[in-house]
């Protein structure tokens, strides 16, 4: 029985660890992205490396996107190289990114009436899920899209929810993460400078609150980046500015209020305004630092 043939478009922290997972789980892997090295780095894992985008998609069962967001998305599926009229009939285009829901569907119309499949399946789990294969995917699409991306998801996920056959679907339950991890982590960011503010020691703080009431996941996992001083990105200010961005504009159309995600969205302003655009997310405790002439640990 002939293995399952899966493309990678972006093979950066989130790509690469996903075309790896499936590699560990008897997939046919071929990766693409701009960069050299990271295309080294699939090929030094036994991965193939196409030199383009419909050299990727040629012969391959299941196309995974994971580009940063909508127009990413749009290029590489539609583009003057972009893979929809090179994958085979029947095949299936796995869209990760965060996009807003119409833009998913959007895009799974034009494909479909191409002939190929398109399953709207951002998730989540960062780059820790993506290296152990254990992310959490929240996917929406017509069973043949399920069929058809199945061997790759369960070699990327730990747990894959089918929510329905409605492309945008996805993207929706997606924006809904993101909205409440966008809230947790500029909430955990303006805690930990009161606290510090209060003259309690962090690493205390931390030690107390991840066993009370007042932890989060965003709390437990960001918290220690803050700690360590350590912001490189494990996940950009950037992701957030976009994420709440199209959070806020859903809700604008939908008449609904998110007080707090609009809060939330300020604060990864502010640090991306500070010129912390590409640093970790957790970087939102350093504006109120600087705000408030703290000295954080690690600094």
């Amino acid at each position: 029985m002939a293995k399952t043939r899966v493309g990678v478009i972006g093979l950066g922290s989130m790509g690469y660890g996903m075309a790896v997972s499936a590699l560990g789980a008897g997939l046919e892997v071929v990766g693409y992205d701009l960069a050299a090295e990271r295309r080294q780095a699939l090929a030094e894992k036994g991965g193939a490396v196409a030199e383009s985008l419909p050299a990727l998609a040629a012969g391959a069962d299941v196309v995974v996107s994971v580009v940063v967001n909508a127009a990413q998305t749009e290029a590489v599926l539609f583009g003057p190289e972009g893979v929809a009229g090179a994958m085979p009939e029947g095949a299936v285009f796995v869209s990760c990114a965060t996009v807003a829901p119409q833009i998913a569907g959007q895009m799974a119309e034009r494909l479909e009436a191409m002939g190929r499949h398109y399953l709207d399946a951002p998730m989540s789990g960062g780059t820790l899920g993506a290296n152990s294969g254990a992310l959490t995917f929240m996917a929406a699409g017509s069973p043949a899209a399920f069929e058809r991306a199945d061997p790759a998801l369960q070699a990327m996920g730990k747990k894959v929810y089918q929510l329905g056959d409605t492309a945008g679907r996805g993207s929706a339950m997606k924006l809904i993460n993101q909205l409440l991890v966008g809230v947790h982590i500029a909430a955990a960011g303006e805690a930990m400078a009161m606290a510090l503010k209060l003259g309690l020691e962090a690493e205390e703080v931390f030690e107390v609150i991840s066993n009370s009431a007042g932890a989060s996941w965003a709390f437990c996992d960001r918290v220690p980046h803050m700690l360590s001083g350590d912001y490189s990105p494990k996940s950009a200010v950037a992701i957030f500015t976009k994420d709440l961005g199209i959070v806020l504009d859903a809700a604008r159309s939908e008449g609904f209020p998110v007080p707090l995600a609009a809060n939330a969205l300020q604060s990864y302003l502010m640090a991306e305004a500070a010129g912390m655009s590409r640093d970790d997310d957790s970087s939102v405790v350093r504006v109120y630092a600087q705000m408030a002439g703290l000295d954080l640990p690690g600094g």
